[in-house]
């Protein structure tokens, strides 16, 4: 993810030669702070847009403003890139060209890559494949999905852009996808969405998974309810773009002649087993085939000796049909496959054994293998024995009974897991030196409270942990009920059970105007603060092994 560096109209002219037209000093001190800004909020680079004319002098340092901080960005940032946007040219003028040409390469060599203007035909293509030279990748074809102006292409003919730019062996820069939200009818964003971007999945490169464990329940970082695990912990609409997972691969998938045999996915609101969404899978399984299967993740990953994989779905309606979750291999040569079942001789696809007695030291990720739970949802566990293999794609195959006739499904995928078991008996770090700062207290608002006594207070304050994250998914946030956070409790003492306040994906919560009971005339109050570390295989920790931090209170003597 790119930020953008943009400067406009005259007051973008002025802010220019503040720190163009000067001496080498002004423009690399800015540079210097666009480098930390990508670092603190992790951005992979920047966008250099510079929408109005720039005098001599400025122009003239341009250059050097881009080789400084791309330099200085590939030091402090792995992988990070700088890009020029196609708008300003040599002579300091706003001219777009929508193409690399002799007026502007000169910003093209001082950085890594190109963003062309959206106005251009084939033409402009074809003479851009000589400026290029071996840089083709590095030339992104600007695509206005608005369709705005002389384009080819945009909307849903979106793909017929890609198609002339991967024609032509250019990058692809897709402006404003979001037309399918903003022009579109909202209830059907959805399938919208899913169509947009199934038109252009010949064109786009797959993203392959690299490392495990993977795991996704498939939330869009968004919901009508937040679920945990299969169990309501909230009602009404949220957003949290942190909490976005990986999702899968788009497309509707037809089997090949006219059998009649389809399966099509998308992500749905409806229901949930961790976070607010789920992949919901239709299909028809005709009965001249047995199965129907479809592709949702491809990955790239050297296969440790043992690997468990996990998957919890739930059949909508009655059906016969089974579900199983398979893989493909590759280094074929090479690769050996024990403990599974071959599906058949010429194919590298496999369907893994059932996990049926789990090591002891699995019993917290295995604890719900095989199991049913509230609301539908299954547990499947199974186990892989491979040595010299390349995990590819995971697939979901649907199979009807022998003998049946055509079968229709709906099936509701909530989470899929592949976890490497050596990762599975290495104990589990310790949310360690909880700490708080910004803290400020005030009184309660009694009538927001709802309460006319006793008064109340409120707390803020930020809390700090320790926590590799690289071990976890994220963090659960939670308070204890009888000390603070709702409608003070007068109910009898002993042990409370925690209230849920947030999820956090870094070692930081901010928590604001959390009601606590006041302490009384020479007492102590207490709240004390929990952090649940989530780890990425999905099971659940114990409340004893969750962080802790106790705040006590008193009231200032009159």
């Amino acid at each position: 993810m790119t930020s953008t560096f943009i400067t406009e109209w005259q007051e973008g002219g002025q802010l220019c030669e503040a720190f163009l037209a000067g001496d080498a000093h002004s423009y690399q001190a800015v540079a210097d702070k666009l480098v930390l800004i990508a670092q603190f909020f992790r951005f992979d680079g920047w966008l250099i847009n510079i929408e109005n004319s720039l005098s001599r002098a400025a122009v003239g340092n341009m250059p050097h403003f881009l080789q400084y901080l791309t330099t200085q960005l590939h030091q402090q940032v792995p992988g990070g890139l700088v890009f020029w946007y196609d708008s300003v040219v040599s002579s300091g003028q706003l001219r777009w060209q929508n193409e690399l040409n002799e007026h502007n390469r000169v910003f093209f060599d001082s950085c890594d890559g190109f963003f062309t203007n959206y106005n251009w035909q084939e033409g402009h293509l074809e003479r851009m494949r000589g400026q290029a030279g071996e840089r083709q990748a590095d030339i992104y074809v600007g695509v206005d999905v608005f369709a705005r102006g002389d384009v080819v292409g945009g909307r849903f003919d979106t793909n017929k852009s890609l198609e002339l730019i991967r024609k032509h062996g250019f990058s692809a820069a897709l402006f404003a996808p979001g037309w399918v939200y903003e022009c579109l009818e909202k209830t059907q964003f959805f399938e919208n969405q899913d169509k947009f971007w199934s038109l252009l999945a010949r064109y786009l490169p797959t993203h392959s998974i690299c490392s495990l464990p993977f795991v996704t329940s498939f939330c869009m970082g968004m919901g009508t309810r937040r679920v945990c695990y299969g169990q309501e912990e909230a009602v009404g609409p949220w957003y949290h773009p942190s909490a976005q997972e990986i999702q899968p691969l788009f497309g509707e998938h037809r089997l090949e002649g006219d059998r009649g045999g389809w399966v099509k996915t998308h992500s749905c609101l409806a229901d949930a087993w961790n976070g607010g969404s789920s992949l919901l899978i239709r299909g028809v399984i005709p009965a001249e085939v047995g199965e129907v299967a479809v592709r949702l993740f491809s990955l790239q990953v050297p296969v440790p000796p043992k690997v468990f994989l996990s998957m919890v779905y739930k059949l909508e309606g009655p059906s016969n049909v089974r579900v199983a979750l398979e893989l493909t291999t590759g280094n074929a040569g090479s690769c050996h496959i024990g403990g599974i079942w071959a599906l058949n001789e010429t194919s590298s696809r496999h369907s893994p054994r059932p996990l049926r007695v789990p090591p002891t030291k699995l019993a917290r990720w295995v604890g719900r293998c095989g199991q049913q739970f509230s609301g539908g949802w299954v547990q499947r566990c199974y186990e892989v024995n491979l040595r010299g293999c390349l995990l590819g794609d995971l697939l979901v195959s649907f199979s009807r009974p022998p003998g049946s006739q055509e079968e229709s499904f709906v099936c509701r995928l909530g989470e899929i897991q592949v976890v490497d078991a050596k990762n599975l008996l290495v104990p589990l770090p310790q949310v360690q030196a909880i700490s708080l700062s910004h803290v400020r207290w005030q009184p309660a608002d009694s009538a927001s409270s709802g309460e006319s006594s006793p008064a109340g207070l409120q707390l803020s304050c930020t809390l700090h942990w320790s926590f590799p994250l690289s071990h976890i998914r994220c963090f659960r946030v939670h308070c204890c009920a009888g000390t603070g956070g709702g409608p003070l409790s007068r109910g009898p003492s002993g042990p409370e059970k925690p209230k849920f306040l947030g999820l956090a994906f870094v070692n930081q919560y901010r928590i604001v105007d959390l009601a606590v009971a006041a302490a009384g005339p020479g007492q102590d109050g207490c709240v004390e603060f929990l952090v649940e570390p989530v780890p990425k295989e999905g099971f659940l920790v114990p409340q004893a092994e969750w962080g802790r931090a106790a705040v006590r209170y008193s009231m200032p003597s009159t």
